[in-house]
This record gives structure tokens, C-alpha cells and sequence, in this order.
């Protein structure tokens, strides 16, 4: 018995733009709470932000903003302009200055000295699906915080849509961002819920 054959790029899925993802917020098709972020084209729901994850995110975000003074803007779950069809809001980005402070746009990958995501259940998506994408598009340098075994995944040198360089290291004093010739202070980052903050 013959069949026809479907052409998969007849059932291909839709894939939406930065712009028709804007105007779904704006005509309420998006909940104004809604975590959301665009990844190729697809609306993609974000875990929601638990206790140890803020925490985390905001610590980071005051010892980044220490270490690099005002050589930098420091950001938080911020969007990041990466294609017409994909913008994440990564936890944390150290943004290169300019003028207006992006007022007028926001940031693309070429204005990102560095990028964190901090993960507890979304650990998995963040290494296979996040850190990929950012390669991808040419982010310098991303680290990965992973709250549930308390390590840094740190990856530089994005080339084919891969980081080149891949470390991990537990309980670290201190990290270097070597595109400001500084480093960060994470000797009690992992050790915040027992209150040694300092």
C-alpha cells in the first residue's frame, strides 16, 4: 500500500521572535509574573527562584560588584539579546560600560565580560541546553554554580559552539576574571546558610 511521505519541515514548530514574545506580555497572553525566557524560538518556563537560589544570586552579585568596581555593570536575571529568536535571563552578567547603561538596548553577547547561572534542579538544562547556547553565540566566559554538589563549573574560549575550556572546582578562595584583571572573592559562598557571610 503507498503512502505519502510528510515533509518534517510541514509539521516544524513555530518558532517565535523576540518581538512577538515582547507583544504576547504586553497583550496579556504572557502573565505579568510569568518566569519565561526565549530559547530559539521557544517560550520556555524558568523554575521558580527558591531560598537558597536568591540568596546565592545576591551574594554573588555584591562580591562581583566589590571586585570590579566601576570597570563594569554587574546585572541580575537580566535579559540578554543573543539572536532575533533568543533571549535568556541568565542569573548574573558582568556587562562591559556603556554609555546610558543600556538604556536604549540590551545586552548582547559581545558586551558580556562574564555570565553565572546559579542551579539546584535546573543544573541538568542549565549545562546541556544554557551553556551550549552561550557558546554558541560567543559568550566569553560563563560559570555555572551548583548549589546541590556546592561546585564551579567555569567555561572560556567559546569556539564552534562549544567552550574550549572547561574547569570545576569545589570550596574555591577566589576565581579570576581575567578580562578585568581582577578576582572575586568566593571563600564563604558555599558555606552562606550557616550564616559565615562576610
Amino acid at each position: 500500500m503507498a503512502t505519502n511521505a510528510i515533509s518534517d519541515s510541514v509539521h516544524s514548530p513555530h518558532r517565535f521572535s523576540v518581538e512577538q514574545y515582547y507583544r504576547m506580555a504586553e497583550v496579556g497572553l504572557l502573565a505579568p509574573d510569568a518566569r519565561t525566557e526565549l530559547i530559539e524560538g521557544e517560550i520556555r518556563d524558568m523554575p521558580p527562584i527558591g531560598c537558597p537560589h536568591s540568596v546565592t544570586v545576591a551574594w554573588l552579585h555584591r562580591q562581583l560588584a566589590k571586585a570590579v568596581g566601576d570597570r563594569a555593570l554587574v546585572v541580575e536575571q537580566y535579559p540578554l539579546r543573543l539572536s532575533r529568536h533568543t533571549e535568556p535571563q541568565p542569573d548574573l552578567m558582568v556587562l562591559r560600560p556603556r554609555r546610558g547603561l543600556y538604556w536604549d538596548a540590551h545586552p548582547t553577547a559581545r558586551d558580556v565580560l562574564l555570565l553565572i547561572e546559579v542551579s539546584d534542579s535546573s543544573w541538568l538544562y542549565d549545562r546541556e541546553i544554557k551553556m551550549p547556547l552561550y557558546a554558541s553565540y560567543g559568550v566569553q566566559e560563563a560559570w555555572l554554580v551548583d548549589l546541590c554538589v556546592t561546585e564551579i563549573n567555569c567555561y572560556r574560549a567559546p569556539h564552534g559552539g562549544a567552550f574550549v575550556e572547561q574547569t570545576s572546582t569545589r570550596a574555591p578562595e577566589t576565581l579570576a576574571l581575567p578580562s578585568l584583571d581582577v578576582c572575586v572573592d568566593l571563600a564563604p559562598l558555599f558555606r552562606l546558610g550557616n550564616h559565615f557571610v562576610s
